[in-house]
């Protein structure tokens, strides 16, 4: 099967902050495989702002050696990169200062989608928002892209939307959260709403347990004094497993536009109970052999900063009643893994007298690695003898399923994408951002106000053994990790 790429209009796309890892890494790399398949159209133009003096052949050079490094089509087609380097421009801003506006405001067109990227960090927000307002360099239609973290708590992310819209309306804001991006979650919304198959399933009555896992097996090395200052439930939390839980939870909208996805998935949050202290479970990584903990990378001997959090909540409402969703994410894990795990009851009488509390049947939506689905069934085991039962998986893989041609995209490339076509639908709205963030700042609070360290946890392992028990208790386990 061969995707159908449809090109986008033609676009002035400006990236603060041009120069820093993130642009390097994912968003000129995901823009050159937009342009690679025929997407971004000849006349869109890139252009890169930063401090640092540069013209713009050295700031295309830079470029050229970044995609050399982070997309391997670029070393196999170096003409299409050549192509693409034409057109990039670089302009030199001081974001906190009047250097630069001017010049950038010139090279922009009339009559070309004008979006701006802020990967910057969130104190910069405000302060380009205004400068491109008060320079005349932001049209009514224009578009922002803002980057997570968005807020430390709800009164700063209270603070950061009004800084905003001071300079855009709500329909130029985009709240980007890379998962959303994921191929895998987006199929998510097509398997429960495209299908008469799941929807009739989807709820309290067949789902015994929802399981939203995401595992990392690399530590806090690098960016330790950042991560302590935030934690598994602001880093991680706050924005991809929330969005996952609502994506998950939601009720089916109305149509499928940005407005009425994002009503749904807002009604979500606003219906999560505040967890029991009992049904949370925190935790860090200690040292092993000659390498450092949590604490080590992190640069603080005294730190009480979760890299692991596990909990339990509860959406009250008509379809989720009794049904618990368990959310897991952590640092220096067993493996690399993110999915989501929707396990189902028992049939209401079971004959198969061995097969009574086992649950058999799981939907998994795998978000990396190997994206795909998989529903876990029980048949008979081939042979005579009895009738032994066994559980096997009807598995697809995208990048097998669907062809090479297929192989889901990078994130970014559908998001920045989507920016341009001013689709707002895999964005995160502002008071759904509040909102979240008004659940979760009690929970800190207590966190704060007990002082109780996290669990520690063995790196290498499924976390703390407190978070093992979290579903025993309730006669329940986790799904594996690798």
């Amino acid at each position: 099967m061969v995707s159908r790429v449809i090109p986008v209009d033609p676009f002035d796309l400006v990236i603060f902050g041009v120069t820093g890892d993130l642009a390097r890494r994912k968003i000129l790399p995901g823009l050159f495989h937009r342009f690679l398949v025929g997407q971004m159209p000849p006349e869109a133009r890139v252009i890169g702002a930063a401090r640092s003096e540069m013209t713009a052949a050295a700031f295309r050079e830079t470029v050229r050696e970044g995609l050399l490094e982070f997309s391997p089509q670029a070393g196999e087609r170096p003409e299409v990169l050549a192509a693409f380097l034409e057109l990039l421009d670089y302009v030199a801003v001081d974001a906190k200062g009047t250097g630069g506006w001017q010049a950038l405001k010139e090279g922009l067109r009339a009559g070309a989608v004008r979006a701006f990227y802020l990967s910057v960090s969130p104190s910069l927000f405000g302060t380009i928002a205004r400068a491109l307002s008060a320079n005349g360099i932001a049209t009514p239609e224009s578009r922002i892209v803002v980057e997570k973290p968005f807020g430390h708590d709800l009164e700063t992310a209270r603070a950061l939307n009004a800084d905003l819209r001071r300079s855009f309306e709500e329909r130029q804001i985009y709240r980007i959260d890379h998962y959303l991006g994921k191929e895998t979650v987006q199929n998510l919304m097509a398997l429960r709403f495209a299908n008469s198959l799941w929807e009739p399933l989807w709820n309290a009555t067949h789902i015994d347990h929802v399981q939203i896992t995401v595992a990392e097996s690399l530590g806090v090395e690098g960016r330790g004094d950042y991560y302590d200052r935030s934690g598994a439930m602001r880093d991680m939390v706050q924005n991809h497993l929330m969005q996952l839980l609502c994506l998950t939870a939601m009720e089916p909208p109305s149509r499928f536009t940005p407005g009425a996805v994002r009503d749904e998935k807002l009604k979500v949050i606003e219906a999560l109970e505040p967890p029991a202290p009992s049904d949370i479970v925190r935790g860090q990584y200690g040292p092993v052999g000659g390498e450092g903990g949590y604490r080590d990378h992190a640069g603080d001997p005294e730190s009480r900063t979760e890299s692991f959090l596990a909990m339990k909540v509860k959406v009250s409402n008509w379809r989720w009643a009794g049904t618990p969703f368990y959310l897991r994410t952590g640092k220096k894990l067993r493996a690399r893994a993110s999915e989501i795990a929707l396990v189902f009851r028992d049939p209401p009488h079971m004959i198969f007298p061995r097969m009574e509390g086992r649950r058999g049947n799981a939907l998994i939506i795998r978000l990396q690695p190997d994206e795909g689905i998989t529903l876990r069934t029980t048949i008979k085991d081939p042979g005579p003898g009895g009738m032994r039962l066994a559980e096997v998986a009807l598995d697809m893989t995208f990048s097998e399923a669907l062809g090479p041609e297929a192989e889901p995209q990078d994130a970014y490339e559908r998001l920045v994408m989507d920016v341009i076509r001013g689709d707002q639908t895999l964005f995160m709205r502002g008071d759904e951002v509040e909102t979240a963030w008004a659940w979760i700042d009690p929970i800190i609070a207590a966190w704060e106000e007990t002082g109780q360290p996290p669990h520690a946890y063995d790196p290498g392992s499924s976390g703390p053994e407190d978070a093992l028990m979290l579903l025993h208790r309730d006669g329940r386990r986790w799904r594996a990790l690798g």
